[in-house]
């Protein structure tokens, strides 16, 4: 876990780079953050380039003035952003300086179409990755050998993560931030940004269907219904009632606009509870799964295990109220 500004991000910006993924890599990485109340930056922050003055995508910006990949050789974290032409290969500099990274035990991220040079330098090979829907024909093409998810926002898988689009890479960003330092102050990046936290569903709910074909289908309403009532016994049953539909129309319903079930959604809305109350200082078991909606302690281990990694214990000696205090000396 990241503490301070110890933990060094370097975003790698190629010929033909997409400004606004370097953009949201700077906005969730780089920049300060007074109202943490913290006495350094979450992260320490580098743009670095194989060549002096990289024009970026169609060339309405020109890159300068940043180190060269050396740079990406310290890093514990590098970022890859995506660019627009996916066919032309990356060149080798910049497939070597992923190589390596990830040979010394670097994260290493892409954003939408940077998953391409992730899966050229050999590192998605036989792993789960996603990117953006428009190119998952071509890279299923190039790169048969990868486990593509195209229907989802993200891939955490582990050391290797990807973004499925620009505006995905602030869904990952946000995870990853989560991941290094707990739900609150992921929340409290998000307002700064005005977005989600986290964002029900995947890229499916902008391919297939934008909107509902229905306005009053829209789940919208719902959710905000459930999110009142998460540490209710709440069932699939209880949500298909509110709605006013039989459970299967609404299993469709989520599957068709969020990309996921009921019940899932349910647990995951109720795991982010949970964390936000053992990060809040709340010890007893018991009671975090009283109040998110979990039931019982033993359920609580289970999901969270399963949406963090991390039993309840290990999770609040990373995130609870004494590592914060850690974090602010």
């Amino acid at each position: 876990m990241p503490h301070g500004s110890s933990h060094r991000v370097a975003v790698v910006v190629d010929e033909g780079t997409n400004p606004f993924e370097v953009g949201v890599a700077t906005e969730l990485f780089g920049l300060p953050r007074p109202e943490l109340g913290l006495p350094r930056p979450l992260y320490d922050l580098t743009l670095c380039t194989p060549v002096p003055g990289v024009r970026m995508n169609h060339g309405f910006f020109t890159l300068s003035g940043v180190p060269g990949l050396d740079a990406a050789d310290t890093a514990d974290t590098l970022v890859v952003p995506g660019r627009p032409d996916n066919v032309v290969p990356r060149g080798e500099a910049v497939l070597d300086a992923v190589r390596r990274a990830h040979a010394r035990g670097a994260r290493v991220v892409s954003l939408c179409t940077g998953s391409f040079a992730l899966a050229e330098a050999g590192l998605l090979d036989g792993r789960r990755a996603t990117t953006h829907w428009r190119w998952a024909g071509l890279f299923r093409k190039l790169h048969p050998k990868v486990l593509l998810e195209p229907d989802v926002l993200f891939v955490d898988d582990g050391d290797v993560l990807t973004a499925a689009g620009s505006a995905a890479a602030l869904d990952l960003g946000l995870h990853i931030v989560r991941r290094d330092h707990g739900a609150e102050i992921a929340n409290a990046v998000s307002r700064r940004l005005v977005f989600a936290a986290h964002r029900d569903g995947g890229q499916r709910q902008f391919v297939e269907r934008p909107v509902p074909d229905v306005p009053g289908e829209s789940l919208a309403p719902l959710l905000a219904w459930a999110r009142e009532r998460i540490g209710d016994p709440l069932a699939v049953a209880d949500l298909a009632a509110r709605a006013a539909v039989s459970p299967a129309t609404l299993h469709r319903r989520f599957r068709a606009q969020l990309g996921t079930t009921p019940l899932a959604w349910l647990t995951g809305e109720r795991v982010a509870l949970a964390c936000r109350l053992i990060e809040r200082g709340e010890e007893r078991l018991d009671v975090v799964a009283r109040h998110s909606g979990l039931g019982t302690a033993a359920n609580l281990r289970t999901q969270l295990r399963r949406g963090t990694g991390l039993s309840p214990s290990a999770y609040r000696r990373r995130f609870g109220p004494a590592a914060g205090e850690a974090r602010r000396v």
